[in-house]
């Protein structure tokens, strides 16, 4: 789906200027206000409040403009919910910030306006907001199609968003970009050596998929992205509750974080080779669906005991680790839905990630702070590396204790990147359980824009 961007270029047209001021701030804003201004918003009990704001009437009872309350410091979610809440005008920003930080409320503006329409449609106008000519229009327009082509991929149901239909979705955009292309369907992933990621698909009537993308860009950095895409988790044998099994629509969002992340990547133009790698698979139910205590080959040859069927995660993304491990890159990064573990540590909104490169962790975590997008680490305690051990193969993926399953989770990664100088793995919610400024109920892309700057820091662009 493509969505419309509620902002335009500065154009000759009249726009009606928005005043963004701190509750601190008001006191000396209003003073310089015209005393109609001061007098309306001293009537509407107006106090700059953060999320709040003010119609402000002309001389004659037309819109003139309106003023919206901010957070001392602002970020991206400062005017994210007046694209919807404001009418239907065009506007301009009436503020005194740095070209960063207007271009970053700018993206969230357009994100605030993101609706999920592909079933129900959206017929209220939203109010488009004018972009300053020092602002980056190619970041915010291109990250905020991203986002949003996450967010659609992980909203849509899983009866329209099988193994096939999110292939489909990568293979379009890559052929877009003359990406080479090399899909692996059904029982060719065991001649192709990928055994888990066939076993964990083979109970969907929709055979498992193994997306393999490329980049290529001659001496150039080496970034691979792996994300796990398990298109819907029944739980297989082991099967769900109801209300386990209801969002596990959104069980492909680490794949749909990592295409969003790819699209700016590429289309913003980092100096980078890139590859990106999805194992696609349902995890489903049927009378050849792998069992409990099965014992699984893995890509890397390390036998894999099936202690619970509904830890499938990381089962098919130790296969495309261990394809992107051989080729040494620069950069590893994996996403995933992986664990309920790390959503009890950290709550919904802050996804987990684990390195043991602790410079990359702190060149992540300062850029998760300068954009606002969370991120924490948590270790890889290598004491609680013995609950992976089992005693009929080499690794299980049910740890013997409950506690720790995050870190056990990445654990149990790390057994399948071994050359690879440094290795990211993120374990994200992908969703958003309530609305927020900028964030509606619904698939949430977590983790791209500071991966992306990250990568910019870093390697640089064209």
């Amino acid at each position: 789906m493509t969505h419309p961007f509620p902002i335009t270029l500065k154009s000759k047209n009249t726009t009606l200027p928005l005043h963004a001021v701190s509750a601190k701030g008001f006191p000396a804003w209003l003073k310089r206000q015209p005393a109609a201004t001061k007098h309306w918003l001293e009537a509407n009990n107006f106090k700059a409040e953060s999320d709040s704001y003010c119609l402000i009437p002309s001389k004659d009872g037309e819109l003139a403009g309106a003023v919206c309350g901010i957070d001392e410091k602002p970020d991206i979610w400062s005017i994210a919910h007046l694209s919807t809440q404001l009418p239907a005008k065009a506007f301009h920003l009436e503020v005194e910030w740095s070209a960063e930080t207007t271009t970053q409320m700018i993206l969230g503006w357009v994100l605030g306006s993101y609706r999920f329409t592909r079933y129900k449609k959206n017929t209220k106008a939203t109010a488009t907001l004018e972009v300053p000519n020092y602002c980056d229009v190619a970041y915010i327009k291109t990250m905020a199609a991203s986002i949003c082509w996450a967010r659609d991929l992980i909203n849509t149901p899983a009866g329209d968003m099988l193994p096939d239909a999110l292939a489909n979705e990568a293979v379009e955009w890559a052929e877009h970009h003359n990406a080479k292309i090399k899909v692996i369907t059904g029982e060719a992933l065991l001649k192709a050596n990928y055994p888990m990621i066939y076993a964990v698909g083979k109970a969907s009537a929709v055979p498992p998929q193994l997306v393999d993308i490329n980049f290529p860009r001659k001496n150039a950095p080496k970034i691979t992205l792996v994300g796990k895409g398990v298109c819907f988790d029944s739980g297989g044998l082991d099967i769900k509750s109801a209300a386990g099994m209801k969002l596990m629509k959104k069980d492909m969002g680490g794949a749909a974080n990592v295409l969003a992340l790819a699209r700016v990547i590429v289309e913003l133009k980092l100096p980078v080779q890139l590859r990106v790698l999805l194992p696609i698979v349902e995890n489903a139910i049927s009378g050849n669906a792998m069992r409990p205590l099965d014992i699984v080959p893995t890509r890397k040859g390390i036998t894999v005991e099936i202690g619970n069927t509904d830890a499938e995660g990381r089962l098919i993304l130790c296969d495309a680790l261990t394809e992107a491990d051989s080729e040494k890159p620069d950069l590893l990064i994996d996403c995933a839905t992986l664990t309920g573990a790390a959503r009890v540590a950290l709550g919904t909104e802050i996804p987990a990630f684990f390195t043991g490169d602790d410079k990359l962790a702190q060149e992540l975590s300062e850029h998760s702070a300068s954009q606002n997008d969370p991120l924490w680490r948590l270790p890889l305690w290598k004491n609680y590396r013995k609950q992976l051990d089992t005693p009929h193969a080499d690794l299980s993926n049910d740890p013997d204790s409950s506690y720790g399953g995050a870190i056990t989770a990445a654990l149990y990664l790390e057994e399948f990147v071994s050359m690879t100088p440094s290795w990211l793995h993120i374990d994200m919610m992908a969703w958003n359980p309530s609305a927020k400024p900028g964030r509606p109920i619904g698939g949430e892309a977590m983790a791209v824009r500071a991966l992306y700057a990250l990568l910019k820091d870093r390697y640089g662009t064209d």
